[in-house]
Formats: C-alpha cells, structure tokens, sequence
C-alpha cells in the first residue's frame, strides 16, 4: 500500500464509491501481515514513498513467491533484488506480468503507470564486468519512476570514452558511478559535474582488490567533493538513494 493508493481509498470512502466495510477489509493487514516466516510491511510505502523491497537471496522459491505475492495483492509495484531464475518463474506464474532482469537479478511488477521524473539519474559503469551491479541501479530507479540514462565501460583506462559523455553527465540530477578494480571513476566524474555523485564499488578484480575492498577504500578516499559511498556491489541500495534524491530535488522546484 502507498499513500496514492490510501488517497483514492479515502477518497472513495468519502465520495460513497467504496463501502466502509470494504475499506477495512482492505486495511486489515496493516501495519504488516505476519507469514510466519516472514512479516510483510505494508506501511512502507506511505513512510518511505515505495513499497518493502523483497532480497531474494538466502529465500526459498516458496518464501520468495509468498512474500511477493502479498506485497502484489495490495496493488503497488513490487521489487525483488538478488532474484534467481529459478524464484521468478515461481513467480511468473502467478503474475504474469512480472519481469526477470536477469543480468541485475532483480524481478519486478509494475502495476501502476510511471509518473517519470522531469530529472535525470546517470548510471555509470567502469566495464563491463561492471554492469550487472549498474543494472540493479538502473531497474531500481526506474522502478520509482526515475528517469535514467547509462553510459557502460566508460572506464577510466579509456577516459575519452567517459568525456564524450560529458553534457549527459553534467545535465543529470544525481549519477550513480559503478566500478572495480582500484575504483577510480567516481573520483573522475565527482570532477566533472554539480551534482551528487553516488558510488558503487564492485567485487570486480585480480586478488589484490580483495573482493572490492581495495575499490571502496579509494572511493571512501575520494578527492572529488559530493562523492558518497555504498556497500559493496551494492546497485540497489544506489538506485534507490538516487530516486530518494531526484524526488527531493523535484519537491524542492529543482530539475538541474
């Protein structure tokens, strides 16, 4: 349940559309309801301004399709990140609708029309070994309703690659910068636009990037002013501090 879908509930409640009965049945299982396994948050969506995000990973099918089933039944958009093929077909067959993304490992329902932002969020990746972390951002962000553009392996070995991108880059809202290595990009970009700048480490690398370590003490290390850090490999996480941002920005009147 989101605040729009309370609105027209309330709304319908008042304009004689909707029995009162109906209403509370449809309430009865806030603020949660509880699985056993699992308690599924049905405020979120009006506390945070999106819905509880399912992480697939470590679930079985059936909990995976169980908790996704009951965030669907209220009628939001529905996310799950860290998703195996093997859980989305559980669930494709009870949403016909729902898609697999299957380099980002996300599944998601769209069951309300976008309202796009008017601002843009860059996703960027060093290589393309970068990508399927950049991806979770991607289909986070669109999923709010944020519109996005990428730019892939634009590393910093070919730093022209990344300069011919420049006027995309400095006229978005927020960037999302996704890289291994010795995680330098973010530093490069985080000098080149008036935004802020989101950066995602990766587990991409030989043995001394120590499974992404090496690439999120140099992002933590960063020069570049406006350059703030998430977890390792951690997309979702950046996708959706940049649609928390861009929405910000867009409240406050702001587009660029």
């Amino acid at each position: 349940m989101d605040a729009k879908r309370l609105r027209e509930m309330l709304a319908g409640v008042r304009d004689g559309r909707m029995d009162l009965d109906e209403a509370i049945e449809s309430l009865r299982g806030w603020p949660f309801e509880d699985l056993d396994y699992a308690k599924v948050d049905h405020h979120r969506g009006i506390r945070c301004g999106f819905p509880e995000v399912v992480y697939g990973e470590g679930k079985t099918v059936d909990q995976l399709a169980g908790i996704f089933a009951k965030l669907a039944a209220v009628g939001g958009n529905v996310l799950a990140t860290r998703a195996s093929a093997e859980q989305f077909e559980r669930v494709k067959g009870q949403h016909a609708e729902a898609e697999y993304h299957a380099s980002a490992r996300v599944i998601s329902l769209r069951q309300r029309e976008a309202t796009w932002s008017a601002g843009t969020i860059a996703i960027v990746s060093a290589g393309t070994s970068d990508q399927p972390v950049a991806e979770e951002a991607r289909v986070t962000a669109e999923m709010m309703d944020q519109r996005t553009v990428t730019i892939y392996d634009a590393g910093v070995a070919g730093i022209h690659r990344l300069l011919a991108h420049r006027e995309t880059l400095q006229s978005a809202n927020v960037c999302v910068v996704v890289a291994g290595m010795e995680g330098a990009l973010p530093s490069v970009v985080g000098g080149l636009v008036a935004c802020p700048v989101i950066a995602v480490p990766t587990s991409v690398g030989y043995g001394a990037s120590f499974g992404g370590v090496a690439a999120l003490l140099a992002m933590l290390n960063s020069c570049a002013s406006g350059v703030t850090v998430v977890n390792i490999d951690a997309g979702f996480s950046a996708g959706y501090a940049a649609a928390m941002i861009n929405r910000v920005g867009e409240r406050a009147g702001g587009d660029g």
